[in-house]
């Protein structure tokens, strides 16, 4: 019973240490990055979906993508206002969206998120060097 006083002191020390980091950024966030759009992307002036959607569900559009075309043989995307796209990574979105580094990486890095898209798809900014 001597040592309750000890114990007490020493777990409320180790959860002011653990829960630091989250007091310490508490209501901070970092901005979100600018994206660098290419002169094709502004001519373009519209996406295949709205922008909103795209920054939200790009990655679930992509797999879709992905299995109509491997699973299904298709390879025309028709958007809700009824506008024909090819589907391909490299030719629809990397046409417009051709610097990776500039475009893709600075939100991915953002996200922490590793995207596996180029295990098989060719960055085309690094090839035209």
């Amino acid at each position: 019973m001597k040592d309750r006083t000890l114990i007490i002191t020493g777990l409320i020390i180790f959860i002011a240490l653990v829960a630091f980091p989250f007091w310490y950024n508490m209501g901070k966030a970092s901005p979100q990055p600018d994206l660098v759009l290419t002169a094709k992307a502004k001519a373009a002036g519209a996406c295949v979906m709205p922008t909103a959607y795209m920054r939200a569900n790009h990655m679930h559009l992509l797999d879709a993508w992905r299995n109509s075309v491997v699973r299904d043989a298709k390879r025309v995307f028709v958007n809700p206002q009824g506008k024909t796209f090819n589907i391909s990574l490299t030719k629809t979105c990397l046409d417009c969206h051709s610097n990776k580094a500039e475009f893709c990486d600075r939100c991915h890095d953002y996200a922490s998120a590793s995207p596996y898209c180029w295990d098989c798809h060719l960055d085309q900014s690094k090839e035209n060097k």
